[in-house]
C-alpha cells in the first residue's frame, strides 16, 4: 500500500492518499475542527484527487474522513477574517473543487461516519456513492451564517431531496441522521461502524471490478441528463451577502446571529 501524507496548517490538518489493489482512498484530517476545511485543503484536495489519475491503476476512488466526522465543511473562522470579496472568491473554489471531484472519469464513493455539514455535504453528494454508519448525519445549516446558496450547491440537493426537502433543511438547519438520509437516498449504503472500513473495501473492489468502459459511459451519460436539467438563475445566485459577515462573527463568538429584517 502506498501512503503520501500532505500536511497543510500548524493544526495538525492534513489530507492522507493512499493506494491499495485498485482503489484510491484519499481522508481528511483535522480532527480539533471536525475535519473543516480551509482554503489551502480545498486546493489541495482538488490537486490530490486529480493526481489520482495519474495511476492507470487506480479504479475507484475513496474519500472519507478521520475519525467520527466527513467534514464540517468550510472553516468558518478562517471566513470571519476575510472580506466579502474574498469569502465569494473562496466559495468558488470550494465549488471548483467539489466539481472536479465529481466529475472524475473513475466512480467516486463517499464514506461517511459522522456530520458531514454545508460544503461538506455538497462533497458527499459529489460522489456517485455514499456509505454511511449509524452515527452520519447530514445537513447544510447555511441559514445561520448567512450563506446565500449558488444554484449550484442546491441543484445537487434537489436532484437528491426534492425541492421542498432541500427548502426544509435550509430553513430550519435540521440534520437528517443516518437512516433518514438511507431512506432519502442520501445515503446509498447503511452499516454499522465497526463494519464500515470493511464494507468499503468490499464495494471499492466490487466496483473496481467492473468493466472501465461501461462506468465512464454511465457517469457520463448521467452528468449529461444533469446538466440538460435548465436551471433557473443560472450563475445569478452568489454565495455570500451582506448578512454573511454577521453569521460569521456570531459562530466565532458562540451566539445566535443578529440578521437585518431588510429583504435583500
Amino acid at each position: 500500500m502506498q501512503v503520501r501524507t500532505t500536511r497543510l496548517e500548524a493544526e495538525d490538518a492534513k489530507i492522507i492518499y493512499q493506494e491499495t489493489a485498485g482503489l484510491a482512498i484519499i481522508t481528511i484530517h483535522r480532527p480539533q475542527a471536525k475535519n473543516a476545511l480551509t482554503a489551502n485543503m480545498w486546493d489541495e484536495l482538488a490537486k490530490i484527487a486529480l493526481k489520482v489519475l495519474d495511476n492507470p491503476k487506480n479504479k475507484v476512488l475513496i474519500l472519507r474522513g478521520s475519525g467520527e466526522n466527513f467534514t464540517a465543511g468550510s472553516d468558518i473562522k478562517e471566513f470571519n477574517a476575510i472580506s466579502l470579496e474574498k469569502a465569494e472568491e473562496a466559495f468558488l473554489h470550494m465549488e471548483k473543487t467539489i466539481s472536479t471531484i465529481e466529475r472524475l472519469p473513475i466512480p467516486t464513493i463517499g464514506v461517511i461516519n459522522g456530520p458531514a455539514m454545508g460544503a461538506g455535504l455538497e462533497l458527499a453528494l459529489a460522489c456517485d456513492i455514499r456509505i454511511g454508519s449509524e452515527k452520519a448525519k447530514l445537513g447544510i445549516p447555511v441559514g445561520k451564517l448567512g450563506i446565500t446558496l449558488n444554484n449550484k450547491f442546491a441543484q445537487r440537493l434537489v436532484q437528491l431531496v426534492g425541492p421542498s426537502t432541500t427548502k426544509d433543511l435550509v430553513f430550519t438547519g435540521r440534520m437528517f441522521k443516518a437512516d433518514e438520509a438511507f431512506k432519502l437516498g442520501m445515503l446509498n449504503y447503511l452499516v454499522t461502524e465497526k463494519d464500515l472500513n470493511k464494507f468499503m473495501i468490499r464495494i471499492g473492489k466490487l466496483v473496481a471490478g467492473m468493466s472501465p468502459e461501461s462506468l465512464l459511459a454511465v457517469k457520463q451519460s448521467v452528468q449529461e441528463c444533469v446538466d440538460s436539467v435548465p436551471t433557473l438563475w443560472q450563475g445569478s445566485t452568489p454565495f455570500v451577502g451582506s448578512d454573511f459577515t454577521e453569521g460569521c462573527r456570531a459562530f466565532v463568538e458562540k451566539r445566535q446571529p443578529q440578521f437585518s429584517r431588510a429583504s435583500k
